[in-house]
């Protein structure tokens, strides 16, 4: 949706993963490297932390569909190519248009009203504090902030006004990795 009007309705609802475009394929594995990026970075400071199940995307596709994917080329072909996501369409709404029925992208739907603060900006939070850049993540958070008429991120910092709905460490006042961990035991381990 990053170069289509959402205000202006759809004669049916888009596939959704069949529907994605070699730029989304691309963003999705630059995302997926940044969480490999934090995974490294947690795992040089904290070696005993178990996050062996953390994979890219790309890895993960494979593994969990296998020769369900026709193209294994990239994640673009891997989206556009499993038959697991054949058929399926974006959260849609209907609407009425001159006795027409006609669908606009449904931005209440969990993909974004869940996935995006309990998900992708909680692991931008812990990037935040571990120092790990996060660049292609913020793309797709302020993007998504904007549809949901939210704001999580304001000048590059996980500050804005509807960071206390979300689960990031920033919420609960964290703002150092160490005391992070501790508090929320994931350390515990280690004793």
């Amino acid at each position: 949706y990053r170069d289509i009007d959402v205000t202006k309705p759809f004669d049916e609802p888009p596939l959704f993963y069949y529907g994605a475009d070699e730029y989304t394929g691309e963003k999705l594995g630059k995302v997926s490297n940044e969480v490999l990026e934090l995974k490294r970075v947690l795992l040089e400071k904290y070696p005993s932390l178990s996050l062996d199940a953390l994979h890219h995307v790309s890895e993960w596709m494979i593994r969990s569909y296998g020769d369900d994917i026709g193209d294994k080329t990239n994640i673009y072909t891997m989206l556009r190519t499993n038959k697991g996501y054949r058929g399926l369409t974006h959260p849609m709404r209907e609407i009425e248009v001159d006795g027409q029925k006609k669908y606009l992208p449904n931005f209440r739907y969990r993909y974004f009203t869940e996935d995006i603060p309990m998900g992708l900006v909680v692991t931008r939070g812990i990037a935040e504090l571990a120092g790990v850049p996060t660049p292609n993540m913020d793309d797709v958070i302020i993007w998504c902030q904007k549809v949901l008429e939210k704001e999580y991120i304001v000048d590059g910092k996980l500050i804005g006004k509807d960071v206390e709905s979300t689960r990031a460490p920033q919420r609960y006042g964290f703002s150092d990795l160490d005391t992070f961990m501790k508090v929320n035991h994931y350390l515990d381990h280690l004793d």
